[in-house]
């Protein structure tokens, strides 16, 4: 005799009966309980319910005893254990609930092993089946709770990213500056900063960080902290690297390699000298390049092209001049603005983008009705826009 764990309990008012099949299955190795009726059995719905149950009942009392035992948490199936004679009780007993029909006397043993071969193997699917589900329910429940936290940490890395951003709107040294910042998920993986340097000079750039999420994001604090480091050592007179936009470019280089993150980032930064009427800057392959219009004149992006940022030991940036005879505004954007601007190739955007501010769209909330910024919500890519101009705007 082989050991076996299922549980079957018979339900039998006939005791003879209820005593053949008890040593025919407890032969087979199932573990038998037998009762007389409904009432006396317990165990039914205690805290060890049975895997199979074998009753002698009428179709009613079967109904009332299938219908309470879908309210358990294992399927628990119910064979029929009866003395009928034709098709018509055995359809009654089916409907009642039964899973299969098992007939008294027991006579007819290769039919009851059919019967129990079929039961526990249904019997085997369904508790899979249920702890499967339990499993995916659970797994749910842990993904929803990591899911909410992950929110959370991301709203609260959102405020931070908020609060290293400089104030909307303001002068610095007779120009006026200003800024803005669409993510494209909670996290931004554009970031940008105007600073007044002394009174004489005002740097500003923009960068785009490669890729997207925490990783992103944590990068944007790195250059928050640089800058925040190299002004500290301007007024220390300490290191003077801010002064120059291509030290700034090997800085922020030499901060992404330590970082072993394997993140680089595109930069545009710019110094402008209030005294020359001079922009100073290098380029850090960032792309497009940014806008310059002077009043009344020409508009064009700015020339220059230069290594990403945090890729190459030691690399080298070219410095541009460019006067600034003339009143002027400056829009510097992150490639972000391009996803947005509805043209078929990269030629086609940038020239939509030129005539959009050539033909006045010289601040962020012009250029940002124009192009719906407003209405969008769901972005390709994060969108980060700076401006800077010698013209103070109404």
């Amino acid at each position: 005799m082989t050991t076996r764990t299922e549980r079957i309990l018979i339900i039998d008012p006939d005791n003879s009966a209820r005593k053949e099949l008890d040593n025919h299955l407890a032969a087979k190795g199932f573990y038998v309980r037998g009762y007389t009726d409904l009432a006396s059995a317990k165990e039914l719905f205690g805290d060890r319910p049975p895997d199979a149950i074998f009753a002698d009942l009428s179709p009613h009392a079967l109904r009332e005893l299938t219908t309470r035992l879908q309210g358990q948490e294992f399927y628990i199936p119910v064979i029929a254990w009866a003395k009928v004679s034709t098709a018509t009780d055995v359809i009654a007993l089916l409907r009642a609930g039964a899973v299969d029909v098992a007939l008294k006397p027991l006579t007819d043993i290769s039919a009851l092993e059919d019967v129990l071969n079929k039961l526990f193997d249904r019997v085997r699917v369904n508790r899979l089946n249920q702890m499967y589900r339990l499993e995916l329910e659970e797994a749910n429940r842990d993904l929803r709770a990591g899911i909410s936290e992950l929110r959370a940490d991301q709203r609260a890395g959102r405020q931070v990213q908020l609060k290293m951003l400089p104030e909307h709107a303001r002068e610095a040294n007779g120009l006026w500056l200003d800024h803005m910042i669409k993510p494209s998920l909670y996290l931004s993986g554009d970031f940008l900063d105007h600073i007044k340097l002394d009174d004489d000079r005002v740097l500003f750039y923009i960068a785009d960080v490669s890729g997207h999420g925490a990783s992103s994001a944590f990068v944007t604090v790195l250059l928050k902290n640089l800058t925040n480091r190299l002004q500290r050592n301007l007024r220390r007179r300490s290191s003077d690297d801010i002064l120059y936009p291509e030290k700034f470019l090997q800085r922020i280089n030499a901060e992404l390699l330590d970082t072993g993150l394997g993140k680089h980032v595109t930069v545009f930064v710019g110094i402008i000298t209030i005294s020359e009427r001079k922009l100073t800057y290098a380029v850090g392959a960032h792309f497009p390049m940014p806008i310059l219009c002077f009043e009344g004149g020409d508009t064009a992006f700015l020339e220059g092209s230069g290594l990403p940022v945090g890729l190459f030991e030691n690399p080298e940036w070219e410095i541009y001049e460019v006067s600034l005879d003339k009143p002027f505004h400056i829009l510097a954007f992150s490639d972000g603005i391009l996803e947005v601007i509805p043209a078929k190739g990269l030629d086609e955007k940038e020239q939509r983008l030129l005539e959009l501010v050539s033909g006045g769209r010289h601040t962020i909330a012009s250029l940002s009705e124009a192009l719906n910024l407003s209405e969008i919500t769901e972005l390709p890519d994060d969108i980060a826009i700076v401006s800077v101009t010698d013209v103070v705007l109404t």
